[in-house]
């Protein structure tokens, strides 16, 4: 067995990772975020500052012959008041491709959120290791998938044999964005998350801007898609604007128009994909607010509830049925004039049978398994043969 004075350190660089916009240099070493800082500085928002930091879809990629691979970070646990802790992040290897191997991190700083006032304490905490051992013994292609849920500071990398960074990215790259369902809430691991899974089955390098409780028409975000580099674009839009009770239908259809326009101006011509919510009982017919449900919460579990009337829909507020309708409409208005834009109903993806079957176990967010359903499903309806996003680019043709 390897000490960590066998071990090779190698300086951890941009050049290392996938899956973030920006790196930022810290006083140990490197923070993965998936918006840039001038983007973060235009919303104090603590919530997505949270979301953005926790790296979902990041991941570091090299070549190497090491069998033994450790690498050192600082995760930011959450603790939810009157709620049991959950698990330590995951941290998933894969060796050309292949699950090679899973490991946590335990320790770091804690961030104890009290969701009934919404009041964040944080709490510093230490460095710890994952590590990976029994590598095969031969020059090979490593991804270590970072947490989705878990702020993750980069603190060093040491393996037993050197490494070098992988400049080809090896495939379209597939740029996403949506809520805490596409961030991976209540998956396993990082390459369980319904995005990842489509990812892996498409061929596609996922850059992921599923921002949990975040996926609210934020004109930063849509100006972060445009400038980043994209050959496929899909925007799942709707539960966070019911389930933060943000806007009404008259201000929800010009805000998709803008942000389908910013988008454009960066990709004019690649293949982009609308998919409206998936099936979720409480807000299809009721609106927001969603909030936590405190009586589960005091039997130690986590469950939301839709607070609205449903009485409000004819005053404008937002329901899921009522989205997927102004989302299905929209993308026909404008596919007139941009034959690369397509609609995806979410049902697709998750609907009133597979709740049945798969219920939303705390009435907002998929578990493990339907993660993998959502994933097969999306990469079949979007990069399988005739798919929504395979037209074109996937094809050999010119984003």
């Amino acid at each position: 067995m390897h000490t960590e004075d066998d071990l090779i350190g190698t300086p951890l660089t941009p050049d290392l990772l996938r899956g973030a916009l920006e790196v930022e240099r810290t006083e140990r070493g490197l923070l993965p975020h998936r918006l840039p800082a001038w983007a973060r500085a235009q919303c104090g928002d603590g919530q997505l500052a949270m979301a953005e930091s926790q790296p979902s879809g990041v991941r570091l990629v090299f070549r190497t012959r090491a069998t033994t691979i450790e690498l050192d970070t600082l995760p930011t646990k959450r603790v939810y008041v009157g709620a049991p802790p959950g698990p330590d992040g995951v941290y998933d290897l894969l060796v050309d491709g292949r699950p090679g191997g899973r490991a946590e991190v335990s320790g770091g700083n804690v961030l104890t959120i009290d969701m009934a006032t919404s009041a964040a304490e944080s709490e510093p905490g230490p460095v710890g290791t994952a590590r990976f051992t029994g590598l095969p013994d031969r020059l090979k292609d490593v991804e270590v998938w970072l947490p989705h849920d878990e702020t993750t500071e980069l603190v060093a990398l040491r393996t037993d044999a050197p490494v070098e960074p992988l400049a080809d990215p090896g495939g379209p790259v597939w740029l996403h964005h949506g809520s805490s369902i596409s961030q991976g809430s209540n998956a396993r691991n990082p390459t369980g998350i319904w995005p990842a899974v489509a990812a892996r089955l498409g061929g596609v390098q996922l850059v992921n801007l599923g921002l949990g409780g975040s996926a609210l028409l934020d004109p930063f975000t849509a100006r972060t898609m445009r400038e980043a580099p994209a050959d496929l674009i899909s925007l799942k839009i709707g539960i966070n604007l019911v389930n933060a009770d943000l806007m009404r239908l008259r201000a929800f259809g010009p805000a998709v128009h803008g942000f389908l326009d910013t988008v454009r101006e960066g990709h004019p011509t690649a293949p982009l994909l609308v998919v409206s919510p998936v099936h979720c009982p409480i807000h299809e017919e009721t609106p927001g607010p969603c909030l936590p449900d405190l009586g589960a919460m005091g039997a130690g579990q986590v469950r939301f509830l839709a607070a609205g009337d449903p009485a409000e829909q004819s005053s404008g507020k937002l329901t899921l049925s009522v989205i997927r309708q102004e989302l299905s409409r929209l993308v026909e208005q404008r596919a007139a004039e941009d034959p690369n834009l397509y609609y995806l109903d979410g049902r697709e993806l998750y609907g009133p049978a597979d709740f049945a079957q798969l219920p939303l176990p705390d009435q907002l967010h998929p578990d493990a398994e339907t993660h993998r359903r959502m994933g097969e499903r999306f990469a079949a309806l979007a990069f399988g043969e005739g798919g929504l996003l395979r037209r074109g680019v996937l094809h050999g043709d010119s984003p």
